[in-house]
């Protein structure tokens, strides 16, 4: 079986048990390691997860897969990790998820924004650009990206 084809199955068989504690599968990467496989997944919630949340969610990754022939018989090691900040904001909960963050953001028409994101729905975000609220319709984004701030002012 093909990584793909892995991945796509270990989506199958882990978002439901993951969705049942409050979890999103956000990512499933499976990456040669020597004799092994390092398996990590991404797991992320509303307002963000703790370790506890990684904790759980690492025992319940573990529990379903040894109940399951989804990695075969090669051995692997699980890793169970928030997505990152590099993370490209490709659904509505990931902007949700967001608000008050500085996003940069290339258009499908070339043009590029960055901005504060004020509120979202499923459709479309709303950023503070230059203290003028501008709409970007995710069907128009190319590319999203979170900017990392580390003199932030306060407001």
């Amino acid at each position: 079986m093909s990584n793909d084809e892995t991945r796509d199955r270990l989506a199958e068989v882990l978002t439901v048990p993951l969705a049942a504690a409050g979890l999103d599968v956000e990512a499933i990467e499976i990456t040669p390691a020597g004799k092994r496989r390092l398996l990590r997944v991404a797991v992320d919630k509303d307002g963000g997860v703790t370790m506890d949340d990684i904790a759980e969610a690492t025992k319940e990754v573990s529990r379903v897969l040894d109940g399951s022939d989804v990695m075969g018989e090669q051995p692997y090691t699980l890793e169970v990790t928030s997505p990152g900040t590099d993370r490209p904001l490709t659904l509505p909960r990931h902007w949700r998820r967001n608000e008050g963050r500085l996003v940069k953001v290339a258009a499908r028409d070339g043009a590029g924004v960055t901005g504060r994101i004020l509120r979202s729905d499923d459709q479309s975000a709303t950023l503070d650009v230059d203290g003028q609220e501008q709409t970007v319709a995710y069907a128009d984004v190319t590319k999203a990206r979170i900017q990392i701030e580390f003199n932030k002012k306060e407001g």
